[in-house]
This record gives C-alpha cells, structure tokens and sequence, in this order.
C-alpha cells in the first residue's frame, strides 16, 4: 500500500529525471493524468500505461475532474501494490490532485513518495532569460486567474501564469488581466518550452485570445513601466516618513492631515461635478495619499496597520453582500437597500442608533439627504415626491410667519430639511445640485463681469435692471 507521485517534465524526454527514470522502469503499471504529454511516447517499452484523459470528456468542471482523479487514485493507492500516479512537470507546482491526493493520504495514513520533476517554470525561465528570484517573478494558475475579476498580481513586478491551455480561457484570462494592465502591454506567449517546438510569442495583450494555444502553454507578463502597485505605493509613503524621509511629512499626525483630508475630498467631488477624467484620476491619486499617510502613521503608532484597513472593509462588504457572497437572492437594486439596513441593524445588536455613522463633519445639505435615505430603508417616509412638496410649502409658510430671529432660524433650517427630502424623491442629491448651480452662478457671474467691462462699465455703477438684462442675455446664449 502506497502511492508514488513522478514528475514528467515539462515536455523534453531529456528532462526526465534519472530518479523518474529508474522509478518507471521498475514499475509495471503507470496512471497519467494525461496521456497528452511529449514525454510519454518515449516512457520505457513495457510499462502498462492508463489515463485519466477520458474523464476530462465526461466531468463538466475541473473540479470534478480532479475529485474522481483524487478518488481513483487514493483507491488503487491502496492495493498490495499500490500505485505510481504521473503528471507533468512537477508534482507540486500546478497539480491541484496532487496536494488534495497529499492531504488525504496523509488521513488515511497512506504513505506517499514524491519524486520530483523538472516544472514548466525551469525552461520558461531560459526561454526569456530570466532569473526566477532576481525580478520578484509572481507565479500563478491561469485556471484560477481566469475566474476571477481582478488579477491578484503586483504590477510592479513580472508574473508567469502557468496552464493557458485553450483559447476560451486565454479570452477570460485576458479580460481579468485588462482590469490591471493596459489593452496594449506587452506579453510573452511561451509555447513548448524545453522543447524542440519551443516558442516565445510577444504579443499585445488584447491579442492573447487571438492566437492558438494548449495544454504546453504559459504566459509572461511584464511589469508595468512606473509604480502602479498598492504596496509599491505604500513603500513610497512609508519613505517619506522614514528618518531619511521628508521633514513635513515625518512631522504630521491623524490632526494635523484632517483639513488635507477634507480638501482632497472635495477636490475629487468636483472633479466628478466638472466631469473631468483626467483630473478625476490625479484626484483620487490625492485623496489615496491622505488615506495611506493615515494608515502608515498608524502602523507607526502600533493601533492598525493597512491590511487591517483592508481585511476589515473587505469582510465588512461581503457580510452585507450575502446575495453575492451567499445564497440570499435578490432581483432589484430596491430589494437590496432593505437587506442591507436589516443587516446593519442586526451587527448594531441593540447597541448605538441607526443615525450614529452618519458623519457629523458632513455638509449639512448632504447630512440631511444622507439622514432622509437612513430612514427611509426602514419605512420612515413620505409615500411621494408630491407629499414631500406639500411639506416644503408648509415650512415655507412657518418661515414666513416666523417673528424671532431664533424662530426663522429653526423654520428655515425646517425648510431646508424638507427640501433636500423633496430633492431626494426626485432623483437629485441635493448637495451635488447645489454644487451645480453655485458653478452656474460663479461662471455667469464671471461672464457678466466680462461683458461689462467689454462695454466699458463697471459694475458698481450699474443699476439692478442694466445687470439684469446682461444676466438674461448669458442665459440665452447658454
């Protein structure tokens, strides 16, 4: 009772290690997780060799796949003689059987020899002449690269993706790896490597799908030119607050960056108000730096570090997410709202209001919308845009009848109030809106300013009705 593991290589019968070699001469029967490998026409002459291969047809994953491949060979593991189970390359770089067949021997107290192989990773790395651990290379499963949204990569560093094994997943890998790296980067197809058909193909990364690939092929992918990664971001941050870092930037604390937060916030909503990309990107980048600067001072201080940030937002957003990340099902972004506020209700556990994260420093305008949503998810509404206009003319007549300055006060911010909910069953973020028309205002202002002087007035000796008419004429050319 045993089983042996036996690395073929990855493609050269002259790879074939000599420990391999005296293994499968001594053998009689082999099982191949494939039989659609270079080396095994060329395995010794008496061998009794069984695939796996016909599973591949018949399982509708690869999971599947390699659970009955696990199962299988765990059973033939098992018999007097137990079972000599070959891959390709080495056995555990890229066999998902191999470390599940490792994890069950090992319970069932099955004893299990490896013997090793050269990888696809040794020859790939001749192939494009590279040093595995001089550039920081990122190893990775297409497979498994290809089922996800985002890469898992640091694009600051060079990644090899081993298994591109068809053009269906070559065209899912490519869309994962456009959410990282530019349609044009610059990739290598590695096709064969170590062997007589060995070829590396440079290609545009919207190019990956476009080229016929298989069970032999592995894709390099460059770093990209300048910083781009999280984590090389934050060793530029950590710099500048290191003893041979910047003076300023050592000498900051949570308190002192408060205004540089709150700026930056601002300077991104108006790059959203103004519908600028480019300056967008240089906003967020501004408001990043507030937030990495925050989180290295705290790594400094000892209170939480970035992957705390991280990990606890990260868990926050799929706990609230359980029709994503669960078996909750929801058809409608309304019926999502509810669960969510329900959700929330449920980690508050009785403790602190339903009001309390809405953030005091907020602009009142935006409080009071952001207020209107909260409870509204719990039913505490008006029913229609027009009830909540009827509302704003009853607040406006209380202003109107308002005698103390304290009472038109309290009556105006009522009015206030009302309108920013009004505003809200109307579609608008009132805050956003406000913001809108102070731009319209400051930049026909501007124009009024200018037509007068082009007429050779000064707008101090004008009358309300001259600027009036100028007004209307800015309107009417917008």
């Amino acid at each position: 009772m045993s089983i042996t593991l036996v690395g073929l290589g990855p493609g050269n019968p002259r790879h074939l290690t000599l420990e391999a070699w005296e293994v499968l001469k001594a053998a009689q029967e082999v099982w191949l997780r494939t039989a659609k490998h270079p080396v095994v026409p060329h395995l010794p002459g008496h061998l009794s060799l069984r695939s796996f291969d016909a599973l591949y047809e018949q399982a509708e994953d690869f999971a599947e796949v390699y659970e009955a491949i696990v199962q299988e060979v765990l059973r033939l593991g098992e018999r007097p003689e137990g079972v000599v189970y070959a891959v390709p390359g080495h056995p555990l770089v890229g066999e998902a059987t191999v470390t599940e067949i490792l994890r069950r021997a090992k319970e069932q107290g099955l004893p299990v020899r490896i013997v090793e192989g050269i990888s696809f990773v040794e020859p790939t790395l001749s192939a494009l002449g590279l040093d595995a651990l001089g550039p920081g290379l990122q190893l990775y499963d297409g497979i498994d690269l290809a089922a996800r949204h985002h890469p898992p990569l640091n694009p600051d560093l060079p990644a090899l993706i081993g298994q591109v094994h068809s053009r269906t997943l070559a065209s899912d890998l490519k869309l994962t790896l456009m959410n990282q790296y530019p349609d044009d980067h610059s990739v290598a197809l590695v096709i064969a490597a170590g062997t007589e058909q060995e070829r590396v193909l440079w290609i545009p990364l919207w190019e990956l799908d476009h080229h016929e690939v298989d069970h032999l092929t592995s894709l390099y992918i460059p770093p990209l030119p300048p910083v781009s990664s999280f984590e090389g971001f934050q060793e530029t941050v950590a710099h500048l607050r290191a003893p041979d870092g910047c003076p300023w930037d050592r000498a900051q604390t949570h308190e002192s960056l408060r205004s540089h937060l709150l700026e930056e916030a601002y300077e991104v909503l108006t790059a959203l108000d103004a519908g600028d990309m480019n300056k967008l990107r240089e906003e967020l980048g501004d408001l990043l730096l507030q937030i990495v600067l925050h989180a290295q001072i705290a790594t400094e201080e000892g209170d939480f570090r970035m992957a705390d940030v991280i990990a606890g937002i990260d868990a926050k957003i799929k706990r609230r997410h359980p029709h994503v990340w669960g078996d909750v099902k929801v058809g409608t972004a309304e019926e999502v709202l509810p669960r969510w506020e329900r959700l929330k209700e449920q980690e508050r556990a009785g403790e602190g209001f339903m009001l309390d994260g809405v953030p005091s420093a907020l602009p009142a305008l935006l409080q009071a919308h952001v207020y209107g949503e909260r409870v509204a998810r719990v039913g505490f509404d008006w029913s229609s845009a027009a009830e909540v206009a009827q509302k704003v003319q009853e607040e406006l007549a209380e202003v109107e009848a308002a005698r103390t300055p304290e009472e038109v006060e309290a009556e105006l911010g009522d009015l206030l109030f009302a309108i920013a909910n009004w505003a809200r069953h109307l579609g608008v973020e009132p805050e956003t809106a406000l913001r809108k028309a102070n731009a319209r205002f400051a930049r026909r202002f501007r124009e009024l300013e200018t037509l007068a002087r082009e007429r050779g007035r000064n707008l101090s000796e004008m009358t309300l009705a001259e600027m009036d008419r100028l007004w209307e004429e800015i309107k009417d050319r917008e």
